[in-house]
Order: structure tokens, then C-alpha cells, then sequence
């Protein structure tokens, strides 16, 4: 792995406001934005905002306000989870912006030799903003929205990507683009086995309303909204003025998009076939993410079933809030979120047990009389779970399995509790003090392990240690 490390989020579509299953996203990637800085790579994680889409200037229409005043509006809500959710990503990219239009359009100006014009008739999903062919419907209706798609008939651009199935199919079933889960990429050369077709780039900008990025050399088409939007990946690196971050990071660095299941032809796919064209490099990994659902239906805004992470943090708070995301379930399956489950997981994992080892291990030290000053741990069991424990992190948390990761800190966790019951420290501590100081230590080191996940909380648990002040991590509720 190179020294340089780009990892993006999906740009989420802002016609509302954010919902938990974008957080589950965001959040994914802040763990690998902040394990990589943590073992001395140099990290650029992007998120943004997709302005240009159909939906938003419905959306806009119907609350009976611009579409500008919308994009504006929802966009910030979607940036101010930087604070919600404590997130480290170091840029935020809006397809409004006029470093994403140029850069879009100059993607556009470098697939021309692929890209032809002719009328079109079929069915639109204007949640997806795609063409559906009649099979791909599930009883008449998209199979992601469950709406019944609209006929649309215009003339539009196409993108000759037919022409890059072999290609496409030796790049992905060779993993030069790793896609984890395996699952995913057998999905994914599925496919392709079936045959790619051409696929519709453009829209009519009366359609359109006005709104979007106008093809270059014809104002009466907008370009489509995600060939519009994957290129922000690049643009958000300056890729319209060719850039030095944009040698480093994209040309040089390793590259990972994280992407929900719903959307993973467009960066497995679409994305790459794009970059072919253009003659651009792709991107190393794709790590695929299940759905946040809500009583077994998947949270959708346009199924009005969405649940805001403000809602959820004001609660519990936001490393509670990460928590949750993060350890439920596997990111490759659906989490199914509900309060009850919610405070069950807050209750035993986070107040009684990790919450209640700080306080344990600090109303131990302040027993202490003498003070022992050790650097490393010397009872060789304790020492070597640590050791094991932290080469196994590294390899669960670049393979994405961040709920296995979080599992292995637990069993830490565990495995402190039992060494205060085996050794009853609690007894005769001025016998014991090196096995306290041992004991202080790895709390220590089980703080660090949490960083990436649980910054605050890793924060809170070695002030604490360093000044000995006993104060609940996490409150009872």
C-alpha cells in the first residue's frame, strides 16, 4: 500500500435532510480515515453533496422554493454532521460548486470518442435516475424505491459502454479493483456476463428544468446526474486544473470508495468504464455496505421512514451513536436499528463494560501507594493478548470487517475484568501495585485501539487515567 491514501463516501442526494443509513456510511469511513493516519499515511477523505439531480428540483418545487435555496439548505445540514457525528474528512466537495462543473465537463470533453447521441424511449426512476429495462422491475415497480418508474421518450447522449465488457470483466475478476465483499464481486461479474449496453448520459434540460451541468457544446442536454456525480471523486482533487493533489492521491495513492449495495453498478461498473475511456487510473478498492433498516424496511427518505442521527445523538450521544453503527452487525449485512436494541448495546457494552473497567481500573491506581512507573506490560500472558489483539485489528479493520474489530477490543475488555477477579486486586493492593500499573497500562492501550472508532471516548478514557478523576464514560440511562 502506497503512502498516499484517498477515501470517499457516496455524495448523498439532498433533496432532505441526512438519515442514519448515510451515517452508517460516513462513519465506516472516518474508522479507515482515522486508522490509516494513525499507522503514518497520509489521508485525504472526501464527502459531499449530488445538487444536480431530477429529484431536487421536484423536491423543490413541491416545498414551493428554488432549487438553489434547497440544494443550499439541505447541503449544510448534510456538512454540520462533521460536528454530530465527530468526523475527520478533509474536504467536502458540492456538484454546484465551479470546480466540480469544469471538472465534469472535462471528464465529458475526454470520453467523447465514446459518447454518440439518439432518441430514446424508457422506463425512469427518478429516485434511482436511471433507465430500468421491463425485467429489471419487480412486479411493475423499481427494486430499489418501489414506485413505478415513469416512460420518458427524448433524444439523449450514450456512452458506449458495451465496449468495455472484456475489459471491465479481467479488471474486476482479476481484483486490479478489489470489491469486498467477495459476495459483491460475483454480483458485479454477473452481471457483466450478461452483456453490457450503452447507457443514457444526458437529459432534456426542458426536463430538466434548467437545473444541472449543460453537456459542453449543447446547451439543450444536462449531463446525467452520476456521470455528473462520480467525477467528483477526482474533481474534489483538483482534477479540472490537473493539480498536484491530484497526481499525488489519484494518479499515485491508493484509492478506496465506500458505497452502499444499492449503488454499486455505478462505481463498479459505470465509474470505472468511464475512467477507461478517459484514460484515467481506477480505483483500488470498493467496499460494498449493507442498508440501515428500520423494522426490517430499508430507511429511505422517499419511503418516509427516515431517522435523523441528530435525533439519535441528542439521546445517546455520538460516540454511542458510532458505537451502534459499528458493532450491530457485519457492514456487509443489513442493520436493522430500533431503541430497544440501541439502549441494550449501550447498556452492557458501553456502561457495563467498558465504561465500568475505567472506572475500576482508576478506583484501583487511587489505591495505590507507591507509584510504579512501567513502560511496557511484563506479565507475558497480559502482553501477549495485547500483541495479539493488535496485529488482528490491523487485519480485520483493512479488510473492513470493523464489527470484528470492535468484537476484539470487547474481548480486551473482558479479559481486564477477569485479571481484577483472578489476581482480587481489589485485596491487598499494596501487594499488588505492579499488576495495577500492568493493568493501567493496557486500559491505556485499549483506549488507543478505540481511537478510529470511538475518538471522544478514547480521549475521555486517557485524561481520566492521567488525572484519576473518576466520571462515568458513558452515563446510565
Amino acid at each position: 500500500m502506497t503512502k498516499r491514501i484517498f477515501i470517499s463516501t457516496a455524495i448523498p442526494y439532498v433533496n432532505s435532510s441526512p438519515h442514519l443509513g448515510f451515517a452508517l456510511e460516513i462513519v465506516e469511513a472516518d474508522v479507515l480515515a482515522r486508522y490509516y493516519r494513525s499507522q503514518g499515511k497520509e489521508v485525504f477523505f472526501l464527502t459531499g453533496s449530488d445538487e444536480n439531480s431530477l429529484k431536487n428540483v421536484k423536491s423543490a418545487k413541491e416545498k414551493g422554493i428554488s432549487v438553489k435555496k434547497l440544494v443550499d439548505q439541505n447541503a449544510k445540514k448534510f456538512f454540520s454532521l462533521k460536528e454530530v457525528l465527530n468526523l475527520s474528512f478533509d474536504d467536502f466537495i458540492r456538484t454546484t460548486e465551479t470546480r466540480h462543473i469544469l471538472g465534469a465537463r472535462k471528464l465529458w470533453k475526454l470520453c467523447q470518442k465514446d459518447i454518440y447521441k439518439k432518441k430514446y424511449r424508457g422506463l425512469y426512476c427518478l429516485g434511482c435516475e436511471e433507465f430500468y429495462k421491463k425485467k429489471e422491475l419487480k412486479n411493475g415497480l423499481c427494486p430499489e424505491h418501489q414506485v413505478p418508474p415513469e416512460i420518458i421518450e427524448e433524444e439523449n447522449y450514450f456512452f458506449s459502454l458495451s465496449k468495455y465488457q472484456a475489459k471491465l470483466k479481467k479488471i474486476i475478476g482479476k481484483d486490479k479493483i478489489k470489491i469486498i465483499p467477495e459476495s459483491r464481486q460475483n454480483e458485479v461479474l454477473n452481471f457483466i456476463e450478461k452483456g453490457l449496453e450503452d447507457i443514457c448520459i444526458s437529459r432534456d434540460a426542458k426536463r430538466a428544468e434548467g437545473w444541472g451541468i449543460d453537456v459542453p457544446g449543447d446547451k439543450s442536454q444536462k449531463i446525467w446526474v452520476w456521470f455528473d456525480a462520480l467525477s467528483n471523486y477526482i474533481n474534489a482533487l483538483g482534477f479540472a486544473k490537473n493539480s498536484k493533489k491530484f497526481k499525488d492521491f489519484w494518479e499515485k495513492g491508493e484509492k478506496i470508495h465506500i458505497v452502499g449495495k444499492g449503488i454499486l453498478r455505478f462505481h463498479a461498473i459505470y465509474w470505472p468504464a468511464i475512467l477507461l475511456s478517459a484514460k484515467l487510473p481506477l480505483p483500488n478498492k470498493i467496499l460494498v455496505h449493507g442498508y440501515v433498516t428500520f423494522e426490517g424496511k430499508k430507511i429511505s427518505k422517499s419511503l418516509g421512514n427516515a431517522i435523523e442521527p441528530d435525533e439519535v445523538v441528542k439521546k445517546y450521544g455520538t460516540d454511542a451513536t458510532r458505537y451502534f453503527l459499528l458493532r450491530e452487525t457485519s457492514p456487509f449485512e443489513d442493520l436493522d436499528f430500533s431503541f430497544q436494541k440501541f439502549e441494550k448495546r449501550y447498556r452492557d457494552d458501553l456502561v457495563f463494560g467498558l465504561g465500568n473497567l475505567v472506572l475500576r481500573v482508576i478506583g484501583l491506581s487511587l489505591k495505590q501507594k507507591r507509584k510504579i512507573f512501567l513502560k511496557k506490560i511484563q506479565d507475558k500472558v497480559f502482553r501477549e493478548k495485547l500483541k495479539d489483539a493488535q496485529q488482528k485489528l490491523k487485519v480485520l479493520i483493512e479488510s473492513f470487517e470493523l464489527n470484528k474489530a470492535l468484537l476484539l477490543i470487547w474481548e480486551l475488555i473482558s479479559f481486564c475484568d477477569r485479571y481484577i477477579e483472578e489476581k482480587k486486586l481489589w485485596r491487598e493492593t499494596f501487594k499488588k501495585e505492579r499488576q495495577i500499573s500492568e493493568l493501567v497500562l493496557a486500559t491505556k492501550e485499549i483506549a488507543k485501539l478505540l481511537e478510529p472508532f470511538l475518538p471522544e471516548t478514547s480521549n475521555k478514557i486517557l485524561r481520566q487515567i492521567e488525572t484519576k478523576k473518576k466520571d462515568p464514560i458513558f452515563p446510565k440511562i
